[in-house]
């Protein structure tokens, strides 16, 4: 079996994958039944968690239809970005609590996040849990920060690192903005 992961530096079979499937308007599972293999291996495939042969991806791309060739040569709008101009983020979240994403989830495996809580805001009262890590540097301001039965006041300059599977809960008890750089494997948002 070739590994076709590796044939050219920072190709991401996964990302192509999910991006061609998606401009062809079919689903996961409508793939894997055009091209006569399981769900899973769709998915495995996207989440660059199985790298398949020559043969099994030119099966997969029959579903489509499209060429091996054709793969291979396209460029995906979002494979070709590296820079973001702070006017380019990506309004997810806004108010009291704000985020801003750098780029489009649907192609990456990391989310990063430019995140603002006025004082006094909040994520809930409801602990937030989700199949992520994640992770983060206070810039500004200070955020009270519960992962679990642990709380901590992280100040400009703390930071944190923890899986999100655990409760936990953001909150600004400081008078001034906080603002937060932060990153989360998968993509949560």
């Amino acid at each position: 079996m070739s590994d076709l992961s590796s044939g050219k530096d920072n190709f991401d079979l996964g990302v192509r994958l999910r991006y061609v499937r998606q401009n062809a308007g079919l689903s996961q599972r409508e793939l894997a039944k055009r091209a006569g293999v399981t769900n899973a291996a769709i998915s495995l495939i996207e989440n660059n968690q199985s790298s398949p042969s020559v043969s099994s991806l030119k099966k997969v791309l029959d579903g489509i239809p499209m060429s091996l060739t054709d793969f291979f040569a396209l460029e995906t709008p979002e494979e070709s970005r590296v820079f973001f101009n702070a006017s380019e983020l990506v309004p997810i979240a806004s108010g009291a609590v704000s985020f801003r994403q750098v780029g489009d989830m649907r192609h990456h495996n990391l989310q990063l996040l430019h995140e603002r809580y006025a004082p006094g805001a909040d994520t809930g009262r409801a602990m937030l849990k989700h199949e992520s890590e994640e992770g983060g540097i206070v810039i500004e301001g200070a955020i009270e920060l519960t992962v679990g039965d642990r709380k901590s006041i992280l100040k400009a300059g703390d930071a944190y690192l923890f899986d999100s599977r655990q409760p936990h809960r953001f909150r600004n008890v400081g008078k001034v903005d906080c603002v937060i750089i932060s990153a989360c494997t998968p993509p949560y948002l």
